[in-house]
């Protein structure tokens, strides 16, 4: 049962990493990207659980945690793309 979940996983993986090259706005590519970090934390549980190697549910806690800053990275970076750069320059308008 968990093996056929497995699979289901990594089916929805390669249509969110199709979901990721093909999304028409840069927001849409960086929720694919987000949605495949949490299927690869599912996955990793999963995988835990069918091998009962419980210490991989820490590393799946520690994979979901890099997944969620570089989400929130990347989504500051893609509004404000001037990061760092003189406050004089920035189109007010655009923000």
């Amino acid at each position: 049962m968990f093996t056929e979940a497995s699979l289901a996983i990594l089916l929805i993986m390669a249509l969110t990493l199709w979901r990721a090259v093909k999304g028409p706005t840069v927001y849409d590519r960086i929720l694919a990207v987000n949605a495949f970090g949490t299927l690869t934390v599912l996955l990793i549980a999963v995988f835990g659980f069918l091998t009962e190697r419980p210490e991989f549910l820490d590393i799946a806690l520690v994979y979901a945690l890099i997944n969620f800053i570089g989400t929130i990275a990347v989504c500051k970076y893609a509004t404000f793309a001037h990061l760092g750069g003189p406050l004089d320059q920035v189109d007010w308008d655009d923000v």
